[in-house]
């Protein structure tokens, strides 16, 4: 869709993280915010960054609501990306961990909610249920729009030939980064391909997992998929989907349901439509057709 995005005006912070790494958050500060006033995290998706348009877009709708929004680099993206030699992954929870910490520490009366979307999402949720007693107290809410809850069931899906486009579109986005992070950072980890990846399948197995630690990709996807996880969230969950998600079967969501795999905090929601991350709607009550924007607004200040 057509539109220009806000200016950039957040404020950098620098996130340390425990391997000696960092990650780079992105502070948007309402003018009248208080000091315990609300605040957002938002984790972008695969291929994204602190630009995304559904994170600007947001965050700037938050933000005329009093709401101060963090929005986070996952390794090595966007600003971060001097800042970190190893690539983040679907089940990077720990970064985020390191994120909620600075920011509870920021402002340590002001209750957090977080916000993830697709493989942003999956982070969220991992997260939350991994370890719930670990998830800091002032996060009072969260929310994943789209998430990947079965990573190789959504990758190996990437293989129908009527979704082979949006495969060679990841692969040639993260081939396109990791090349640009040998240029610029050859100190950094790397692979030397015997023949380039066409596949996110093959990225991940060759590339993805090897260096993050894993034992090949199927080990990446089987630690990091956070249905396993769902049962344990104790912080009340929205997830929301769409029927026609091309990306994310709605199976995986129906088959946690039937097999009441889900904590009584977790709401998900399926939408008849809206896509992957689109959830364009006609003018109604809502101020723009953004139809997820403004349900993630309703949602944090529920």
């Amino acid at each position: 869709m057509p539109g220009k995005l806000a200016p950039e005006k957040g404020r950098l912070h620098q996130v340390d993280l425990p391997d000696g790494e960092a990650v780079i958050v992105h502070d948007d500060q309402p003018a009248d915010w208080m000091a315990d006033g609300p605040m957002v995290v938002m984790v972008h998706g695969l291929g994204g960054c602190h630009r995304s348009g559904y994170m600007v877009r947001i965050a700037e709708k938050l933000n005329a609501r009093g709401v101060r929004v963090f929005r986070m680099n996952l390794r090595g993206s966007g600003t971060g990306a001097a800042h970190a030699t190893k690539p983040y992954h679907g089940g990077s929870s720990d970064d985020l961990h390191a994120v909620l910490r600075f920011v509870e520490r920021l402002c340590p009366n002001s209750p957090i909610t977080l916000l993830g979307f697709s493989l942003g999402g999956n982070i969220v949720l991992k997260l939350l249920g991994e370890a719930p007693d670990r998830v800091p107290s002032a996060v009072i809410r969260a929310a994943a729009v789209n998430p990947p809850i079965d990573l190789e069931q959504s990758v190996v899906a990437l293989k129908r030939w009527t979704l082979r486009p949006y495969d060679r579109y990841f692969v040639s986005l993260l081939l396109s980064r990791l090349n640009e992070r040998k240029r610029t950072q050859p100190e950094a980890p790397h692979v030397e391909f015997e023949r380039q990846p066409k596949r996110l399948f093959d990225f991940d197995d060759l590339y993805t997992a090897p260096i993050s630690g894993f034992r090949d990709a199927r080990d990446y996807y089987k630690q990091c998929s956070s249905h396993q996880f769902l049962a344990h969230i104790n912080v009340p969950t929205l997830i929301l989907t769409s029927l026609d998600d091309p990306l994310i079967s709605v199976s995986m969501f129906e088959r946690q349901i039937v097999e009441k795999n889900l904590s009584r905090q977790i709401q998900i929601h399926i939408a008849e439509g809206g896509g992957h991350l689109g959830y364009l709607a006609r003018s109604s009550h809502d101020p723009d057709e953004r139809w997820l924007d403004w349900r993630m607004v309703d949602w944090v200040l529920a």
